[in-house]
């Protein structure tokens, strides 16, 4: 008798947990890794010479990683492509034929997003919920959740118990076995008391109730794969741990603290976020670490968060070199400051996305990720002190003059801060010398940069595609409003269109 996909796929998933659990003992021992997998930020105090031409301009922070994992040999894991360009080259040919069938009329409410268009014309999309499983686009397009599963509806927000969660509970819903689409009976408030860690082959579909996870612990996806997360508001999120719960009918273990991130993804693979509201948490809004891969953050809208979206564990931590993110259509709104997202490692195809406030830059990485920006617009702050300055750390570093300015840490290290006021940088190179990131693959084309905005190329695309963004720039991104204008959780009701 031939397995069954969930089968198939589950013994995968359990490969994949096999090859990191080497390297995930060596990091700590919960879910993010405890202090050792933490993100550390100092604030740094400019020296006396300094202070007072950096007073009233900006706060410099420096991300410090903590030690982690040494170096592993890179082997491919569950999820991984061998060629990213082909998926990146995929999305674009599903937005531009999307785009030409709204623009012959083949619908009557089409937007030009191609994950919409895919199933939100559908006045009866009640009926036909499992479709969104096929509508994913990117390197997370492979994610169908619980679509071969039956219904489970969630009838009750409590969480009183995270051992032996009661039945109707949405907790008791994502620990099952059997794939699962997740829906609920009514509007509700989830405040968990514990991290809510997921099973394979399940979706987390809101449509159709208003549905907030909040002032509590919030979502984990550890070692498992398929997982659909769609139409649900995600805030506040607390710190939680030190606490029994349990991650599937037959187990349950001793949880060490959570950071509080809303959505924390970890050493997992084909995973979907899609149409979310998220803000306002401890830490991360979506951390994607340790070796997590084929993934795709879409249609979300993310607001009021300081440190939003980490992709990657380390700088040392190798494995993440599988990485493969696409982050398309989101709104990166009011409120926000930095790591939209913060890349380490892998490639990231960031495509059609609106950043309409940043206090501190949009796009950072370090340890060589591969970034791939096209066609998102970028609307630089208006305050010209919250615009970000170039930022590189050394130790020793030789005198400054000019409009640059040295300050220094509390260990002895020093941050050159070269200051340009009327610009605001969309991209940062954490932590890394010139001589370095001049390597790297960062790429713009069709990007609109907007008031001063600029994106800084560098590698392989650099001179070409930086040519092109200037020039294309308005084509390629003047779909991005109607795009992104219905991101995050949208009002979906019965016999009507979301």
């Amino acid at each position: 008798m031939a397995a069954s996909p969930q089968v198939i796929a589950s013994a995968a998933a359990l490969v994949f947990f096999v090859l990191l659990a080497g390297d995930v003992s060596g990091v700590a021992s919960d879910s993010r890794g405890g202090p050792a997998a933490r993100r550390i930020s100092r604030d740094l105090k400019a020296n006396e010479t300094s202070s007072r031409l950096v007073l009233g301009l900006l706060q410099c922070r420096l991300s410090i990683s903590s030690n982690a994992a040494p170096l592993h040999m890179h082997r491919r894991v569950a999820g991984a492509v061998a060629d990213p360009e082909a998926i990146a080259a995929a999305v674009q040919m599903a937005i531009q034929n999307s785009t030409a069938r709204r623009e012959l009329g083949f619908f009557s409410c089409g937007t030009g997003n191609p994950i919409d268009d895919c199933w939100r014309c559908d006045s009866h999309w009640r009926l036909r919920r499992r479709r969104l499983a096929d509508c994913g686009i990117g390197f997370g397009r492979n994610a169908i959740g619980g679509r071969d599963g039956r219904f489970y509806v969630v009838s009750d927000a409590g969480d009183d118990d995270p051992v032996n969660p009661r039945p109707g509970t949405l907790r008791h819903a994502v620990i099952q076995d059997e794939p699962l689409w997740i829906v609920f009976k009514r509007d509700m408030v989830i405040t968990l008391k514990q991290e809510l860690i997921m099973n394979s082959f399940k979706t987390i579909d809101g449509r159709g109730a208003n549905v907030h996870i909040a002032y509590g612990a919030c979502i984990t996806i550890q070692f498992v794969t398929n997982i659909i997360i769609h139409g649900v508001h995600i805030h506040d999120c607390k710190p939680t741990g030190n606490a029994m719960v349990r991650s599937s009918p037959s187990h349950y273990g001793w949880r060490t603290v959570a950071d509080g991130d809303a959505v924390s993804i970890f050493g997992s693979s084909h995973v979907w976020v899609d149409h979310c509201s998220l803000s306002n948490c401890a830490d991360g809004l979506v951390d994607a670490i340790m070796g997590s891969t084929a993934i795709t953050i879409s249609n979300n809208y993310f607001t009021h968060h300081n440190e939003v979206m980490l992709l990657g564990h380390s700088d040392s931590y190798a494995r993440d070199r599988v990485m493969q993110v696409t982050i398309a259509f989101n709104h990166f709104g009011e409120g926000l400051i930095q790591r939209m997202p913060r890349c380490r490692h892998g490639y990231f195809h960031v495509v059609n996305n609106d950043y309409t406030h940043w206090e501190m830059y949009a796009i950072g990485g370090s340890a060589n990720p591969t970034i791939n920006s096209q066609g998102n617009r970028y609307l630089a702050p208006m305050n010209p002190f919250a615009k970000e300055v170039e930022t590189r750390t050394h130790t020793n570093f030789p005198n400054c003059s000019n409009l640059t300015m040295l300050a220094s840490g509390s260990d002895g290290s020093h941050i050159l801060i070269s200051v340009s006021i009327g610009t605001a940088q969309v991209t940062k190179r954490v932590d890394t010398g010139n001589g370095v990131w001049r390597g790297w693959n960062w790429r713009s084309e069709g990007d609109l940069l907007l008031n001063g905005a600029f994106f800084i190329p560098s590698g392989a695309g650099a001179s070409a595609s930086y040519a092109r963004a200037s020039s294309l720039g308005a084509k390629s991104s003047s779909m991005v409003g109607s795009i992104t204008s219905a991101a995050g959780a949208l009002d979906c009701r019965r016999g009507s269109r979301c």
